[in-house]
């Protein structure tokens, strides 16, 4: 049985999931609280969840605070539910930086909408997170390691470099990026993220990212060597060729794989203009998105990879990937960068 400790200060919406968890036989609701600080108190009755549910902004003590606390002490899947979805706040990528495996938007008016016509959704996620293999990074703050680059244009690319991710791809992208060699090729990501979140978090990871630029990919962006372009939520993206030159092109169609941004649009499309010249990984995430994609890479001749069991928080995309043979290894965080950086 998972345990499961809901903290928000919203009585509604605390009420919300203890009535979707009633319904679910194999989750226990041990403990809710409208604080952290107050929660600390019930941890002594009841004990330690498998997994929080948790707003970011609330009395006594935010969200942000409590997540760092609690996992100094033990790292513990969480949620992160809360109305600064829709503002794309950097709260909150700094929560998914510190371990935080999901966030989903917390409606301000209709809650209907978050218990009802999502329903599935979030009760699919609350179980996948609950056996998450979380990674906890102690030292994420709003201007730790932030580095001032100055940005000029760069040669198009003649290669490319596509990821794919989902649950817990933040905190890769972050290491992977942060440690790439000065030169390399332009890399194009699909983050399974909130519409709202991919400018802040391509904000985020260029103050972070020593060499490389790193930018919310536009419609009409040519691939440019040592950039990498976030796709953004809400619309799927795709490559290109017009003459020598690549492009990014932005298409609004209906949701592939349950997500738009599609991995598997991404990669369909790399596999289709780039053919061997391209280099294809999947990471964490839940779900099958990107290994059909990942298989069309392969077939053209790309080198494809997804990460390992052992690093990755949830074993979903790069497992179905594998069994499917789209990939030829899985590779630990460390043989990712390295392996990029031997190419290049």
């Amino acid at each position: 049985m998972t345990k499961v400790f809901v903290i928000d200060d919203s009585l509604s919406v605390r009420n919300g999931f203890k009535n979707l968890l009633s319904q679910m036989d194999d989750i226990e609701l041990i403990g809710e609280a409208d604080n952290p600080i107050d929660a600390l108190n019930v941890f002594k009755e009841v004990g330690l969840p498998d997994l929080f549910i948790l707003d970011i902004e609330m009395p006594k003590m935010d969200g942000l605070s409590f997540l760092k606390k609690i996992n100094a002490q033990r790292p513990t899947p969480v949620i992160i539910c809360s109305s600064l979805v829709s503002l794309g706040s950097t709260a909150l990528i700094d929560a998914l930086r510190l371990g935080a495996a999901e966030v989903i938007e917390k409606p301000k008016n209709n809650l209907n909408e978050l218990f009802v016509t999502y329903k599935e959704e979030l009760i699919e996620k609350i179980r996948t997170v609950a056996k998450a293999n979380i990674h906890y990074h102690s030292d994420v703050s709003s201007t730790n390691k932030l580095v001032t680059k100055v940005e000029h244009e760069h040669p198009a690319s003649a290669r490319v470099i596509a990821i794919g991710s989902s649950t817990g791809g933040v905190q890769v992208l972050e290491e992977i990026l942060t440690h790439l060699n000065p030169s390399h090729v332009g890399i194009v990501v699909v983050q399974h993220i909130p519409k709202s979140f991919s400018a802040s978090l391509a904000k985020r990871l260029n103050e972070l990212s020593k060499h490389t630029i790193v930018k919310e990919a536009e419609d009409g962006d040519i691939i440019s060597n040592n950039t990498v372009y976030i796709a953004p939520g809400g619309i799927h993206i795709q490559i290109e060729k017009e003459g020598l030159k690549y492009f990014l092109r932005l298409k609004d169609f209906p949701k592939v794989n349950s997500h738009r941004p599609s991995v598997n649009v991404l990669f369909s499309s790399v596999a289709k203009v780039f053919k061997a010249n391209a280099m294809g990984f999947i990471l964490t995430g839940m779900g099958d998105d990107g290994a059909i994609g990942l298989k069309k890479m392969w077939e053209a001749g790309a080198d494809t990879y997804v990460q390992n069991e052992k690093t990755s928080t949830v074993y979903g995309m790069p497992k179905i990937a594998l069994e499917m043979g789209s990939a030829i290894k899985a590779l630990s965080i460390y043989e990712i960068i390295q392996t990029i950086n031997e190419k290049e």
